[in-house]
């Protein structure tokens, strides 16, 4: 009797319901410290560029706050003579006055000779990365090229990750007509060579951040139309994607709920690269005027300011930029690669 109650319990207990592909992904994640502290340095830069973009900090980059080249703190206050200060001439022990108009002025030019010196020092004392050769703070030209920079490499890239994703999966999944166009579209793009595939949107498109985006996005997807369609050929013809057709599952659901999960982690690592090279795209197109606008700021535009600053030992510029885009590149890199890790479906059959 207990025997057939036990079996009943068993019977009536409900089932448990497996771990989505998500939630098992994220459970990979969280376990990945390296990847979780890359995480967040990510978050912290997008916050900077969320609040650079809302004008709470760096909203005040084009200001002269300092004098030109001031260096950074920890090499001490700048002396009078770097600082610019001119000896303005002193008072007379006579009264001059009657032949000389400006003789009552001396004095008054002679006290604000004093204050002018006082504020640029304590100015020169208030930027901690150093001032430009406008006397600009270097760090807020920083975390204000961080939101340029960083919106076009990430933008871009999210651009070009989505149209080489939609239209990879349309070939691969497809084939036939769509597959064949779709393959013309990419030798096409292919044939030109990357950089003056650039140059020629910029033509169409011009200058502004907006503008490097669409031209990163479209000169930067065949790579990854090429990589996805092989990814989606090879899963369309497995045995899970058989059964998803078997039970009535559409064919973009097929191709987006079943197949894109599992190479996901291509497109990551694409995006990634991606970030990385289309950071690299827009110094290039900066330095060479075809960039961001005059009245921007990015960390390609600081590099290229930065080399005439070098010559004449003016380093912090060059160290501070350097410094910002070394810290996001990798870990936003290492992030990517620790996301890729927790989508990759043979770990997943490891676990």
């Amino acid at each position: 009797m207990s025997a057939v109650l036990s079996n009943n319990s068993a019977a009536a207990k409900p089932a448990q319901r497996s771990e989505g592909v998500w939630a098992a992904s994220w459970r990979r994640l969280r376990a990945d410290k390296v990847g979780m502290v890359c995480m967040a340095i990510v978050a912290f830069f997008l916050v900077l560029v969320t609040l650079s973009g809302s004008g709470l900090i760096a909203a005040d980059w084009q200001k002269e706050v300092g004098v030109p080249n001031a260096p950074p703190t920890f090499m001490g206050p700048a002396p009078a003579e770097a600082i610019g200060t001119v000896e303005q001439p002193k008072g007379p022990n006579v009264d001059l006055s009657d032949i000389d108009p400006l003789a009552p002025k001396y004095q008054e030019w002679e006290e604000r000779a004093k204050q002018f010196k006082t504020v640029d020092t304590v100015k020169a004392e208030t930027l901690p990365a150093g001032g430009d050769r406008l006397g600009r703070d270097v760090l807020a030209k920083v975390l204000k090229g961080a939101e340029v920079s960083i919106t076009v490499g990430v933008l871009a890239a999210i651009v070009a990750t989505l149209i080489g994703t939609v239209l990879g999966a349309l070939s691969g999944f497809f084939g036939g007509k769509i597959g064949d166009f779709l393959e013309w579209l990419y030798n096409v793009f292919t044939a030109i060579p990357g950089i003056l595939l650039i140059f020629a949107f910029a033509v169409i498109f011009g200058k502004g951040v907006t503008s490097v985006v669409l031209i990163l996005g479209l000169a930067g997807w065949p790579g990854i139309y090429r990589l996805i369609r092989a990814e989606f050929m090879k899963h369309s013809v497995r045995d899970y994607v058989r059964s998803a057709e078997a039970i009535g599952a559409s064919k973009f659901s097929r191709m987006f709920k079943h197949i894109l999960p599992n190479v996901s982690h291509v497109a990551l690592v694409q995006l990634s690269l991606h970030v990385v090279s289309f950071i690299k795209s827009e110094v290039i197109l900066s330095y060479l005027g075809l960039g961001v606008g005059v009245d921007q700021v990015s960390w390609g535009t600081m590099l290229a300011e930065s080399q005439s600053e070098l010559i004449l030992g003016y380093w912090w510029q060059l160290a501070a930029v350097t410094a910002f885009m070394a810290v996001f590149v990798t870990a936003f890199a290492l992030f990517t690669d620790a996301l890729r890790d927790a989508l990759d479906p043979k770990l997943r059959g490891l676990e």
